[in-house]
């Protein structure tokens, strides 16, 4: 059934509108709240239910909440810093006339404060997995520019073995310094697996059931 004109003509007058080049930098942050909004659910909604589930007790009206909570925190602030680095961004072009690397830098570092300065678990996580992987791109950009000798041997190996050295030391001896989601599943890996009874508890069960 074809659409009433009224819509038509709706539909048409807002495409007219977002082929406007002068609106694209106001159009282009509200895309990127929208894109923020939907990436924020898609990463976060599977961890949540998968962790929440694993690891989170109560009853299930709680564990489902907690879900929508995490999966609604980490939307909300992914929407709002696109949002909020793509206005800074298009502002400082406006004000100078041109765009500068250093914008991008300037626009997310307020971005950052404003949106992820907020010290949560959500913002923790997001926090780290960004800094493994800028460490990562600092390295390969250090060795791109010649700032660091480039290795004649693979180093991942030695780096492999750093790491997984220092956090089971962490864990063993240090553990309140491990993120909380972190501790939740090397407690499981390491120190469940310390524990059973029976059959029950040793390969079927992680933990023996409270009724039994």
């Amino acid at each position: 059934m074809a659409a009433p004109p009224q819509l038509r003509t709706l539909l048409l007058a807002i495409n007219a509108l977002l082929r406007k080049r002068r609106y694209h930098a106001a159009l282009s942050m509200l895309k990127g709240f929208r894109n923020g909004a939907v990436y924020g659910v898609k990463i976060r909604a599977p961890h949540a239910l998968v962790m929440t589930f694993l690891f989170r007790s109560g009853s299930l009206r709680e564990k489902l909440w907690a879900i929508l909570q995490a999966t609604y925190t980490h939307s909300r602030n992914l929407a709002s810093f696109v949002f909020t680095y793509k206005g800074l961004c298009a502002l400082q072009s406006h004000l100078q006339g041109e765009t500068y690397q250093v914008h991008s830098f300037v626009a997310a570092f307020l971005g950052g404060v404003l949106v992820f300065g907020n010290n949560n678990n959500i913002n923790s996580q997001i926090n780290m997995y960004l800094m493994s992987r800028l460490l990562f791109a600092l390295c390969r950009l250090g060795v791109g520019k010649g700032y660091i000798p480039e290795p004649r041997w693979d180093p991942f190996p030695l780096f492999t073995g750093l790491l997984w050295g220092l956090v089971l030391w962490l864990f063993e001896y240090h553990r309140p310094t491990l993120q909380p989601s972190l501790q939740s599943s090397m407690t499981y890996l390491y120190d469940d697996s310390n524990v059973w009874h029976d059959l029950s508890d040793f390969l079927i069960y992680s933990k023996r059931r409270p009724s039994e």
